[in-house]
């Protein structure tokens, strides 16, 4: 489970740019306007229908970087599609963790609930899925106290209850992931189609529906 959350949270940038081409189509509106959660919601949006390739993540990332902005809108977008380009880049990523930290630590000091607690997510995601030594702030434990707070705080975020789900299992504390699994389950339409699957995987590898025995909802969750 190590590899697969890392592969979603290891947000980061690549040590030597990508030949990319920016001019994707896929990708026009959003280099249009220079808006750089256009683009992370284009290439995200590609994910969840199952239709992105690898030249899009190149494509995504080489139009990202072609501009730089003092924004946490950015620094989460460029972080987000690194991430999605590491995903391709398996064992050759681990020199990206570094860069991936930093910029999540940027969004998230300069907007700290940003995108309802995206950054911490990333961030506290990434410290419980990279080796510590690719890191310069922090560690699992690190990563498991952001995402706990971040539950703490909003626990209605489905989103968060997931990714702190995930960071419980990836440590092989099936027992601590029991309480965000049900949160996340009985909230799961909230859910985009990646995050439904991701779902479904950690449920299974928490020991199926029936061992979490999660009590019905009882109504929708709130902030």
């Amino acid at each position: 489970m190590r590899s697969s959350l890392l592969a979603a949270a290891l947000l980061a940038l690549a040590a030597c740019r990508p030949h990319g081409n920016a001019a994707n189509p896929k990708f026009a509106a959003a280099a249009e306007g220079r808006d750089p959660l256009a683009v992370y919601e284009a290439l995200e949006a590609q994910i969840d229908a199952g239709t992105a390739t690898k030249q899009d993540r190149e494509d995504a990332y080489a139009l990202i970087t072609s501009w730089e902005e003092d924004t946490a809108a950015y620094a989460f977008a460029r972080a987000a599609i690194a991430g999605r380009l590491a995903e391709n880049r398996g064992a050759q990523a681990g020199g990206l963790v570094t860069e991936a930290e930093a910029y999540a630590r940027k969004a998230r000091e300069k907007e700290p609930d940003f995108r309802e607690g995206a950054a911490t997510q990333l961030l506290g995601s990434l410290y419980v899925a990279a080796p510590s030594r690719l890191l310069k702030h922090g560690d699992s434990e690190t990563g498991i106290e952001l995402l706990e707070q971040e539950v703490e705080a909003h626990p209605g975020r489905v989103v968060a209850q997931l990714r702190l789900a995930s960071g419980y299992i990836t440590l092989g504390d099936q027992d601590s992931a029991k309480e965000p699994l049900c949160a996340a389950k009985g909230a799961e339409d909230r859910l985009g189609a990646g995050d439904r699957r991701l779902l479904a995987k950690l449920i299974e590898e928490a020991g199926g529906a029936e061992a979490l025995a999660c009590p019905a909802p009882v109504g929708g969750a709130g902030e």
